[in-house]
Formats: C-alpha cells, structure tokens, sequence
C-alpha cells in the first residue's frame, strides 16, 4: 500500500522521532511511504483560538497537499481529529461547494498511526521487542473524538518483552489541552501533577500515548520531578526491534 505521512507541527518541530518511527513501522510491514513536502500545520491552534479564516486557508492547503492520495496516516490522535471532525465545518462555513466535497472525500482516508495498524491494515504485531516496562496514557482525541479504542493497547500487548501495567485513570486529561495549557496554566499544572503521580505509582519505565503534544506535557512534568519515567510516542516502542 502507498501511504502518505501527515507528520504534523509538532512531529515535525519537537518530536521527529514519532514521525520516522511510523515510516520504519510501515515499510518493516512492506508498504511504501511518502512524505509529501509541501504540507504544514493542519490549523487545529488557529480554529480552536477563533482564527477561522487562517485555519481554512490551513485546511484547504491540506486537501491541495494529501488528496491525490488513498491513505494519510499521522502519528497524531489530535491532528486527525482536527481533519475528521473540524475540516467539515469549516467548509460548510465557508461556503464552497467544491471545497467540502473535497474535504468529505478526504476525510475517510486519513487515520491515526494505531486505528490504521488495527482496524485498517489487520495487524497487532508489527514484529517490535521492547523489554520495559510501559503505562499507556489515553490521550483526549484518542477517547473521544478519533475514538481509537483499545487499538494501542492490543499493539503494545503484543510487543515482545513489554511488561503492560494498567495507569489509574487512564482516561482522565493530562491538563495539556493545546493553548488550555497556557490560558489555564494552573489548573494544567494540576491536572499534569495528578496524571504524573498516577503515572509513577505503576512503576513503569516508560509512559507512552499516541499524541506528542500530551507527552511533552507528561514528560516536562516528570523531568522536573526528577522521576525515574521516561515518555516515549507509541510508535517509538513499535519501532523497536531490540533493548532501547
């Protein structure tokens, strides 16, 4: 299969390795991946900050970048939601019909690293071993708006030598929430304290999620408390063959 990587803003500026760990996934399973080059931010900060235009114009420059192909995928739960959920209103607002058909095309084709492994390609071992011990944060988009269901978890069952341990309220927010982070810093703090302190009381090694913006959240937190957990992108450890 031919799939193109939506590598986002965040994958492409902060996390890289999320990014090049989904391309070896996919090509270790024999599909080819492109990395259409032109693309850029998918526009979830300008219209959840009431920049509608900006993120329109963001959200047709997508569709111009990412139609020719059959199968986006991005190793963003949050960024996917932004193209499922929010690219069909801002079409309907702006009143072009071409543009949202465009987007309703389109649409159906792009999926999260994980949803697409599972639910699309029929695969739960990608053939990693990765010998630690992991906790699975269930980021916000995954829950509730890509609704990725348990498709990480059977991943992450399946990875040979990982030791899953259940995180006590799994599904509660880590307080990231894009700018909520900023406008809302304090709460965000304790909301991160509280998901940190769950996040220690497994005693795993590692904390992984599918969204990049919610482990840099986890992570800084950690690393200012000195705990021994490291954060890694989901498809980091699916990427592993041997000790890391």
């Amino acid at each position: 299969m031919r799939i193109a990587l939506f590598v986002t803003c965040i994958g492409d500026t902060v996390v890289p390795e999320a990014g090049k760990a989904t391309v070896q996934i996919l090509e270790r399973l024999g599909h080819e991946v492109v990395f259409p080059a032109a693309q850029t931010c998918c526009g979830q900060m300008h219209a959840n900050s009431g920049y509608r235009g900006e993120a329109t114009a963001l959200a047709r420059r997508f569709v111009a970048q990412f139609e020719s192909f059959d199968t986006i995928v991005a190793p963003s739960s949050s960024c996917v939601g932004m193209v499922r959920e929010l690219y069909p209103v801002l079409a309907r607002e702006a009143g072009d019909d071409r543009f949202e058909r465009d987007v309703q095309a389109l649409v159906p084709r792009v999926f999260e690293l994980s949803e697409l492994l599972v639910e699309q390609l029929g695969v739960t071992d990608v053939g990693a071993r990765f010998p630690h011990r992991v906790t699975y944060h269930s980021t916000c988009h995954s829950l509730r708006v890509t609704r990725v269901g348990d498709a990480p978890l059977r991943l992450l069952a399946a990875v040979d030598g990982l030791d899953l341990v259940e995180l006590p309220g799994a599904e509660e927010c880590c307080g990231f929430g894009g700018t909520f982070s900023l406008k809302n810093a304090e709460i965000s703090t304790a909301m991160v304290a509280d998901k940190c302190a769950a996040i220690v009381s497994t005693g795993a090694e590692v904390c992984t999620a599918v969204d990049g913006s919610c482990l840099l959240q986890i992570g800084g937190r950690l690393s200012r408390e000195g705990a021994p957990v490291r954060t890694m992108h989901l498809a980091e450890i699916l990427a592993q063959t041997g000790p890391a």
